[in-house]
């Protein structure tokens, strides 16, 4: 019998399957062991993460850290940039001693990308060390030197100020010393003969001035304002009470007129004191303290650190003031009013109010505005540029040095 080619495909695939299922009878079983696996302990495998970076910034203080002061606040800034960014790392040189060049470099050494000098006294240091290290982005705090219209401009690109409007806040204090005053007559304690501190008086004066007409409806010429040099704060503090001033508003460098107060309340005398930039120091001092002006860092330090971390710094002059919405909101506002115990219900009032004002645009730096020795210095109706605030060149009428 001959085969056909379905024969052959039936043969072959016969075979085939017979190939196949002797392959499987051959292979070996799987047999479940017996073990017993409870009594076994598994060891994780431990995976190394890695520390993360910490990008470090540097503070260079003019005093110790923890002065209540000026220096302290500029220490919190810094833990506020740690807090607010958590991958940031605060070092700091707070010795007087050292030489601004010398504490930048300290940083530098330390793993420093940014460095803020706290004082614009610092300023010729800030600008040594920005030239020579142009790696390293620089902060002068309350500098003209990264402001095109500055008198001292400096065209660096690592280079940037940060400044605050503290003139609303010195009026804030003026006006709050004039609500307050039984005799009419406000002392001004420490001014120094540079433009910060004469335009932190005249604006102290400026907000004196109006709410004692406004809120007091009295002559705005009946109003006593005595500025006085600085230098021994203690016993021009007593001096100024002595002759008739019942309040002072201090300057950044007489803190000591706060125990002044103190004392004259504890002998019976009526007197009041606005601290500057402290508010340890008024709450230390309840019985006289109606306040005080102050300024906050963070917000603008985060600025700085994070556009430098990020790659995109950009050299600027910044002269940030209030959060008109709350003055004391410490995300936002540059410049706060700390009100103190001593100030009345009443002249919390009038306060509220001019603070209403001065967030709804009312501007006291407009003329007419003479200086002390007659000379206009803005005629009616004009608004002084921020130029002519920044660099205020005395005093203002109405304004008196003693002694």
């Amino acid at each position: 019998m001959s085969l056909t080619s379905g024969h052959l495909k039936q043969i072959f695939l016969l075979c085939l399957l017979g190939i196949v299922l002797g392959l499987a009878a051959c292979a070996p079983r799987y047999v479940q062991p017996d073990f017993d696996f409870s009594n076994v302990t598994l060891i994780p495998t431990l995976v190394e993460v890695p520390t993360p970076i910490l990008y470090t910034f540097g503070l260079i203080l003019s005093g110790p850290y923890n002065d209540q002061g000026w220096n302290q606040a500029h220490y919190l800034a810094g833990t506020y940039v740690e807090a607010k960014l958590p991958d940031t790392k605060m070092i700091y040189v707070d010795l007087p001693n050292l030489e601004p060049t010398l504490a930048a470099q300290k940083l530098k050494e330390q793993g420093a990308h940014l460095v803020i000098f706290t004082s614009n006294q610092m300023a010729e240091s800030g600008l040594q060390f920005a030239r020579a290290n142009s790696n390293i982005y620089v902060v002068i705090i309350g500098g003209d030197q990264a402001w095109p219209s500055g008198y001292n401009y400096a065209a660096l690109p690592n280079l940037s100020n940060i400044a605050g409007r503290m003139e609303y806040g010195q009026m804030i204090a003026g006006c709050a010393a004039a609500l307050t005053t039984q005799t009419g007559i406000i002392g001004y304690l420490g001014l120094r003969d540079e433009f910060e501190s004469r335009r932190l008086a005249a604006s102290a004066f400026l907000g004196a001035k109006y709410c004692w007409q406004t809120y007091r409806a009295q002559d705005p010429a009946s109003l006593k304002f005595v500025v006085t040099p600085a230098g021994e704060p203690a016993q021009k503090a007593s001096d100024l009470y002595a002759s008739g001033s019942d309040v002072l508003i201090l300057s950044p460098d007489a803190e000591q007129a706060v125990m002044v107060a103190q004392m004259q309340a504890a002998t019976g005398n009526r007197v009041w004191v606005i601290p500057y930039d402290s508010i340890p120091a008024c709450e230390n001092a309840p019985q006289t303290c109606l306040g005080v002006p102050y300024f906050n860092w963070g917000p603008a330090y985060v600025t700085a650190v994070k556009s430098a971390q990020d790659g995109n710094w950009q050299p600027a002059f910044r002269w940030n003031g209030p959060d008109w919405a709350d003055i004391n909101e410490s995300d936002t506002s540059a410049i706060g009013f700390f009100r103190g115990q001593a100030l009345s219900p009443q002249a919390n009032r009038g306060l509220d109010r001019f603070i209403e004002e001065l967030a709804f645009g009312l501007n006291l730096w407009i003329g007419p505005l003479n200086l002390s020795d007659g000379v206009s210095y803005l005629p009616n109706g004009q608004i002084a540029t921020d130029e002519q605030v920044w660099y205020f060149p005395g005093l203002l009428q109405g304004m008196s040095l003693w002694p």
